[in-house]
């Protein structure tokens, strides 16, 4: 009876060896498969299987979602992440024809900060889940911290990517993209540069870009505007006394929209969608009606958040921004409108920026007839943007308008 108990033990024994062996040798072999593979799945379209020796189970592939949302609130001063100063980058729009490009720069402090390839544009075609997911770690307009996926990737889809880059050298010309970048500032009253800037290749302007009337001091010619939905909107208003009706609309103009915050999303899905808008600030307005005909969406361009993060971090990074107010600290629109001229031309002229001498003239170059004084708002490091412009005008990146007036006094006789 030993025996035979004996037997049927080692036969189990025997058994359940073989059993584990077969079981490894199929491991074995379905690990080999994914080395081989090089994939952790066999995927096929939106299915993977989990193959086990009892069977097959298919299951539905978990899709990549949304993360959490982060709230500027929670936050005391601007968060620091490990990809901070990290950016896509895309391949050059055009090759460089110009000599003297300041691409070509030779200053070291400026090589090391400035990215020529840097994603400029914002379109259907390059965010995906992983890049929203990454860009909600920062606030706005710097990523989309505090923004929920569908209410931003409603207009963000409906972006078409661009067919040609912003801006490209003139035909008969030197090979160059010269490009003037006109401010509001009131160092322009009575400067007499208009004729000056209507003769670069093409004109930037941005916010409330009076003309009319101006035309000796500013020129005329509007080649690129760059504006919020908030800009757009209420400029007509507050410069409406100076005989400003609307955004300039110059045959052929190119339109690039700062996406600042949450409105700018729902004007931009009313405006591709050729509508009204369907909510928030600008509820029932028709945003095509402010591009005076003019607006094309191939000439239409959105800025990318990796952009206006990296003007800020690499330019513009204000002391404000470990303030318990820095969420609302970023560059104003005439920095990002002079960024993207140094990202686009090679040769940049600034025109209406501020100054050294700020305080002798008036806050806006329309107020010809005023002194007024320059304000200085918290979501804006004005003296930095100065000290900057002042910066890269030494080191002959850009030539920066400034104004020599004559010294008081009678001339000695020679």
């Amino acid at each position: 009876m030993a025996s035979q108990i004996s037997r049927i033990f080692l036969l189990l024994l025997v058994m359940t060896v073989s059993l584990v062996v077969f079981i490894l040798s199929q491991e074995s072999l379905l690990k080999s498969w994914t080395v081989f593979s090089g994939k952790h799945e066999l995927r096929w379209e939106n299915v993977f299987f989990d193959i086990n020796l009892w069977g097959q189970e298919e299951k539905t592939a978990v899709a990549e979602t949304p993360i959490p949302l982060l709230y500027r609130g929670n936050f005391t001063k601007l968060p620091q992440w490990d990809f901070d100063d990290v950016y896509n980058q895309d391949a050059p729009p055009r090759p460089t024809t110009c000599a003297h490009s300041l691409r070509n720069s030779q200053d070291e402090n400026f090589k090391k900060a400035f990215l020529p390839n840097i994603r400029l544009f914002l379109h259907k075609d390059n965010i995906n889940m992983s890049e929203w997911n990454r860009l909600s770690h920062f606030n706005n307009p710097f990523g989309f911290m505090d923004y929920k996926y569908d209410d931003v990737m409603a207009s963000v889809k409906l972006i078409p990517k661009p067919k040609e880059p912003l801006l490209l050298p003139k035909p008969g010309g030197d090979g160059c993209v010269h490009c003037a970048v006109v401010g509001t500032a009131g160092i322009l009253n009575g400067s007499k540069v208009g004729a000056e800037i209507d003769a670069h290749d093409y004109v930037f302007r941005m916010n409330g870009a009076v003309t009319k009337g101006y035309e000796e001091d500013v020129g005329n010619r509007t080649s690129v505007y760059v504006h919020t939905a908030h800009s757009i909107t209420a400029s007509p208003y507050f410069f409406g006394k100076y005989g400003y009706k609307s955004a300039p609309h110059d045959e052929g103009i190119k339109y690039v929209l700062i996406p600042e915050g949450m409105r700018d999303f729902q004007w931009l899905e009313g405006l591709l969608k050729g509508q009204e808008v369907s909510g928030g600030q600008f509820n029932k307005k028709w945003p095509g009606t402010y591009y005076s005909g003019q607006y094309n969406e191939s000439r239409f361009y959105v800025l990318h958040q990796d952009f206006l993060r990296y003007v800020r971090n690499r330019f513009l990074k204000s002391p404000n921004l470990n303030k318990r107010f820095w969420a609302i600290v970023r560059p104003t629109n005439g920095a990002f409108a002079l960024f993207l001229a140094l990202h686009t031309c090679d040769t940049v002229d600034a025109y209406g920026f501020m100054t050294d001498d700020y305080m002798k003239y008036s806050n806006y170059y329309v107020q010809k007839y005023i002194k007024t004084r320059v304000i200085f708002y918290a979501n804006h490091d004005y003296k930095l943007e100065k000290n900057t412009w002042k910066d890269l005008h030494n080191r002959k990146i850009i030539k920066l308008y400034q104004r020599m007036e004559p010294e008081s006094g009678t001339e000695k006789p020679k």
